[in-house]
């Protein structure tokens, strides 16, 4: 007897209540299931025989799975397997493969020679992929993932610096911190200006504020007043680079802001921002390779400021 549904009743074919026939549908030639969808007949076909071998062969695979690969939990262990693979040590293996090949060339930044890593080709490739992954998880969330700082905290990627902008510089400022509890930490504050008239104060703030644009009048009472009190500290012409902590008043990335209500602020109260020392907490090798790759900031984008 043929196993073609078509020829053979039984299971879900529909037979007719009036020739006591099954019913075949005269298109494909296929029995019904008496299954009516508004108006569409449902056909006995048969179950496709690529999922039957599909299933057949997910479950023969299952069982060599079962039988070769770690794969039963047993309470607080497993089944290992014939083939004895564990990916727990597979994994640990290869971590301590990854750790050896970084601490090897990780070793060179030790030195502190930036010179000669910088020409050290080996080193710095690796070293730089390193380097943005430490800047990501250690400085972005304060001065933004490109280095371009953000309201309260300096720019890295451009040619004003309030400290040193070399790498050697940069590696002590890590090192140390700004206005933190260590000895050695850097220490900068802009003083509180609450002593001076109000007049005064808002001549000073004209002027600071003309500084981006170049705007100013080198005759004005707030020229005078900002030779008197600022340039020590900003330079004459409000540019700073003086090495100092003090910003440059004009570029376009002043810290804390250059509008007249920021710039009077910051006049009556004073400013004193704080860096961490990361000593505590990154090694050497990783301070001075953090130091080149905000170093080279700069090269990479040239409007700014730190």
């Amino acid at each position: 007897m043929s196993d073609d549904p078509r020829l053979n009743p039984g299971g879900d074919t529909e037979i007719d209540p009036h020739t006591g026939h099954r019913e075949v549908d005269p298109i494909s030639g296929y029995d019904t299931t008496g299954h009516d969808w508004n108006g569409i007949r449902e056909l006995n076909t048969p179950f496709p025989r690529i999922a039957i071998w599909a299933l057949i062969l997910s479950f023969v695979y299952s069982v060599i799975a079962w039988v070769l690969l770690p794969a039963w939990p047993l309470g607080k262990d497993y089944t290992r397997g014939l083939l004895g693979l564990d990916q727990g040590e597979m994994a640990v293996e290869r971590y301590q493969a990854l750790s050896a090949d970084r601490s090897r060339w990780l070793a060179r930044f030790e030195t502190g020679d930036f010179a000669a890593l910088r020409d050290d080709a080996s080193v710095m490739i690796p070293g730089m992929a390193a380097a943005h992954r430490l800047f990501q998880d250690n400085c972005a969330a304060c001065h933004g993932e490109d280095g371009g700082g953000g309201p309260g905290f300096p720019v890295l990627s451009d040619d004003y610096w309030l400290w040193d902008g070399e790498p050697e510089g940069i590696a002590e400022t890590l090192r140390v911190g700004i206005n933190t509890t260590g000895d050695d930490t850097r220490f900068g504050q802009m003083p509180a200006f609450d002593w001076m008239e109000r007049a005064e104060r808002s001549a000073l703030a004209d002027h600071v504020v003309a500084l981006p644009e170049g705007d100013v009048d080198p005759d004005g009472p707030g020229a005078i007043l900002f030779a008197d009190n600022c340039s020590s500290c900003h330079g004459e012409d409000g540019e700073g680079g003086m090495m100092n902590g003090a910003p440059s008043l004009a570029d376009d990335a002043v810290i804390y802001g250059q509008d007249r209500a920021t710039v009077l602020d910051t006049l009556r109260h004073g400013r004193q921002g704080v860096m961490p020392a990361w000593s505590g907490r990154l090694s050497e090798a990783e301070i001075n390779l953090l130091a080149l790759y905000v170093a080279t900031l700069s090269e990479r984008d040239a409007g700014g400021q730190e």
